[in-house]
Parts: C-alpha cells; structure tokens; sequence
C-alpha cells in the first residue's frame, strides 16, 4: 500500500495562514493611507510599521508550514505595493512635499515606480541567501516613513526642510533599484544556541523604540540603509588591493625568473 503524500494529508485550511498575514499587511497599509489623508501622520506611519511586521512574519508563517504557493508569492507582492509603495508616498507628499508643487509630486512618484521596479526584479530573479540586490522596499518605505515620523513628533515644517526630504525620497527610490548589496539576514540561525551579545544588542534596542520609537528606527533604517553603500566601497577597495598584490606578486616572480 501507498504512503500518502503528507501534503495531501494536511488540511486545506493551513494554506490560507500565511495569506492571513499578507491581508493584514494589506489592511494596515490601506489604513495608513486613509490616516494620512485625514491628518493623523502619526496613527499612519504606525500603521506601515505593522504592515512591516506582518510582511515579515507571512513569509516566515509559510516556510515553517511549507505552505509557500505561487497565489501567495503574488498576492504579497500587491500588498507590498500598496503598504510600502503607495502608503509612504501619500504620507510623506501629504505631510510635506506638497508644498514643493511639481518637483514635489514627481519625487514621490520616483519613489513609487522604484518599489514596483524593485519588486518586480525581486520576483524574476533567483536571488541569493546572504544579500538583497538593492535596498529592500520594506527597509526603504521605513526610512520615508519614520522621517515624516519624527518630523510630525517635532513639528518640523519648514520650506528647506521639505526639499532635503524631496531629495531623501529620491536617494532611498535610486537605492532600491541599484545593484548594491544588502545583507538579508536569513541565514541567521535562531534553531541553535543564540550568542549572548545578539540576546543583549535585541534587548536593548526594544528599550530604546519603547523609549523613543521613531527616532530610533529612524536611525536603525538609515543605519541599515548607508551599510550598502559603505560595504560595497569597502568591497571595491579590498578588490583593487587584491589585485594590485597580485601583480606586484606577478612581476616579482618574472623578475626572478629574469636574474
């Protein structure tokens, strides 16, 4: 007798979980997008943050299920364009960049169109396990949403203000769609024992958002944000020293060859 497939044994219902996550993704961008038209920056940028957490955990949900689906893979990436696409767009043009006319406007739909370019890259691409080719959407909607966060937080209007936020936007949108790399963390082993440092360093940053949230996760995602850049430089520099040890390895052994 045939051993039954244990996919085929498992209930039908288990693979609407991960989707559940996706929904609520969906459901706290959407809210966020409502908040910011009504004025509530706040209540809004705390809302894509929940859409953070919820995109996080629905494709965690499906891998530790085995659930993971082509219907689900799709479905994610139409809540990523409305939480991490259009929701901070509306936010950050709402609060300040509609001052700006024009050049206000057309920044964030930059911003906009780079999400869905990144997006749709990352669904066509047999990416890596260690990086991320660009900065993640999730990570580059968290630096434009805790700007406006913190601006909100401090009442900070001012016309200057609102062009080096324009030119924020731009930076995290060419970002998103260059080639620097990213370090996506998913081969970080939490089955096996956790370092003690990792434990401390996780602690003390929840005391520190509990403290003050959106500065502090504006300083963790612009953090995280410049670590390409400065990572990919690092890179080149280690390659050209490489390479010039290489050569000058090369010349000394046919100058030997030579005497």
């Amino acid at each position: 007798m045939n051993e039954q497939n244990p996919k085929e044994r498992r209930p039908r219902g288990i693979y609407l979980l991960p989707n559940l996550f996706t929904i609520g993704s969906l459901f706290a961008g959407f809210y966020a997008i409502v908040a910011a038209f009504k004025g509530s920056y706040e209540s809004a940028a705390i809302s894509i943050f929940i859409a953070m957490i919820m995109d996080s955990l629905d494709g965690r949900v499906a891998r530790l299920t085995n659930t993971m689906t082509p219907f689900g893979a799709e479905l994610d990436s139409l809540a990523d364009m409305v939480s991490f696409a259009i929701a901070p767009a509306l936010l950050i043009y709402s609060w300040a960049l509609s001052d700006l006319g024009k050049f206000g406007w057309l920044s964030v739909f930059i911003y906009t169109v780079s999400v869905a370019l990144r997006l749709a890259r990352f669904n066509t691409q047999v990416g890596g396990k260690h990086y991320f080719q660009g900065l993640p959407c999730p990570a580059g909607a968290a630096v434009v949403t805790s700007l406006v966060w913190v601006g909100s937080d401090l009442s900070i209007s001012q016309p200057t203000v609102n062009i080096l936020l324009a030119l924020v936007t731009i930076l995290i949108s060419a970002l998103m769609v260059s080639n620097v790399r990213y370090r996506s963390f998913k081969d970080t082993d939490f089955k096996n024992n956790v370092p003690f440092v990792v434990i401390l360093a996780t602690v003390l940053i929840i005391v520190l958002i509990s403290v003050s949230p959106a500065i502090v996760l504006l300083a963790v995602f612009s953090a995280y944000a410049v670590s390409g850049p400065i990572m990919t430089i690092w890179g080149l520099q280690q390659r050209k020293r490489l390479k010039k040890a290489l050569l000058k390895k090369r010349r000394l052994s046919q100058e030997n060859k030579q005497a």
